[in-house]
């Protein structure tokens, strides 16, 4: 019982190496390639991109019995950008990000220019520059489930992950449009959460649960007074099934992101195919009070003009900010020697007034050179509608925007990935 269990804990950290029985494991993945975006005017250019395929890490997991069916365990992971040799990172595009100040154009240019910035900063990944800002966890593991402590993946974003053709990486991956259009200030799912507390229990017939609670200042921004989510997951025969919920709040209680998940895949022989459904809904973003609390000393000194302007960009943020949406993902895989064809079609239902629907279409080809290292090449295209400006991305950082709304995205990638 408690070998499955741990089996599944090594699985949802995502990472390829096996947990050592005892002492201490040092494991990473190099990410790195070339990628050529068009995402209209004059954002068309050749980019070195550090984790195309799984962003870059290096990562320290240990273990030890403690006899009687119980093991402690840690794990602490550390982002690392191979083209710079930081732990931070921004959009792929530089284009300016027009849903996120829509309807404050009236603001004086000064202030405008401020607001502009605050919203779209240079590095939006990583922003406290903490060491190990992808998983920081210790936990126990019993005979009847598992317990850990720390920041962690969300019960959503596991099933999320495990439903995605791309795995979560390339220019062809499925959260590259599964959001509001304003990018990752808008996202459509809780990736980690901060502060976090998670149960996790796994059977040898291969059914798993998940039970997650964020404490104050965890969720997707380490902003929300509190958070859950839960998930439940059936791997066996073939089949990679899951459905979950993550549920989250702004910083005093007010509900917020949340999103319901429902996807998986089926091998057969050679083949295996893909399919997901994930609705996201947030009412009351953690960046409008963020924002507002931020601009105040700004507006403070201005008096009744102040007030007037602090009113404008409230109720800005407040529209710019609602996301009500529900995204589709269809695709495969087929082997053939060492290497695999991966495919997908991804549908972003934004379900606004605003109604800027993005599909996305990728093809992609990865070849083994070893059981460490495999090189890959993606193909994808974005068609936005509206007020869409959905750029493509890759595993370690989003794609950022188009140069206008409504413009299409489209490149290609070339990269080499190893895994120690």
């Amino acid at each position: 019982m408690n070998k499955t269990i741990l089996a599944g804990l090594i699985a949802a950290g995502f990472a390829a190496p096996v947990l050592a029985q005892s002492n201490v494991t040092i494991y990473g993945i190099a990410d790195a390639g070339v990628m050529y975006v068009n995402n209209g005017g004059k954002d068309s250019r050749v980019k070195l991109v550090s984790g195309i395929a799984d962003g870059s890490r290096i990562g320290f997991k240990g273990t030890e019995d403690l006899g009687g069916g119980y093991k402690a365990i840690f794990n602490l992971e550390a982002r690392v950008e191979l083209d710079t040799g930081g732990q931070k990172t921004g959009n792929i595009s530089s284009n300016q990000g027009y849903a996120l100040t829509r309807g404050l154009e009236k603001l004086p240019a000064p202030l405008l220019a401020g607001v502009r910035g605050a919203l779209q900063p240079a590095v939006n990944v990583n922003i406290s520059g903490a060491l190990f800002d992808r998983t920081s966890m210790v936990g126990l593991v019993t005979p009847v489930g598992a317990v850990l402590m720390g920041r962690m993946y969300t019960p959503g974003y596991e099933v999320f992950n495990n439903a995605d053709v791309f795995e979560s990486g390339t220019a062809a991956g499925w959260g590259g449009i599964v959001g509001g259009a304003g990018g990752l200030l808008t996202a459509g799912i809780a990736i980690r959460s901060d502060k976090a507390i998670q149960y996790r229990m796994e059977t040898p017939q291969g059914i798993g649960v998940s039970l997650m609670y964020g404490f104050d200042k965890s969720g997707y921004v380490g902003m929300d007074k509190r958070s859950w989510g839960a998930n439940v997951r059936y791997k066996a025969n073939g089949w990679d099934l899951g459905l979950a919920h993550n549920f989250g709040t702004d910083q005093v209680g007010n509900r917020g992101l949340v999103t319901t998940t429902l996807g998986g895949s089926f091998a057969t022989g050679d083949a295996k195919f893909f399919v997901g459904y994930h609705k996201q809904k947030n009412e009351n973003s953690v960046i409008i009070r963020f924002a507002n609390e931020t601009l105040a000393p700004v507006f403070a000194p201005l008096g009744a003009q102040g007030v007037a302007l602090a009113g404008l960009v409230n109720r800005a943020l407040v529209n710019n900010f609602y996301l009500d949406a529900a995204s589709y993902q269809i695709g495969m895989h087929y082997r053939i020697g060492a290497g695999r064809i991966m495919a997908s079609i991804v549908r972003q239902d934004d379900k606004t007034s605003l109604n800027s629907d993005a599909t996305q279409y990728g093809i992609g080809y990865d070849y083994n050179l070893s059981k460490r290292t495999d090189i890959y090449t993606v193909l994808a295209y974005i068609k936005n509608t509206n007020q869409g400006q959905y750029a493509l991305g890759a595993a370690s950082a989003s794609g950022g925007f188009t140069s206008a709304p409504g413009e299409s995205s489209r490149g290609v990638q070339f990269g080499i990935r190893h895994r120690f």
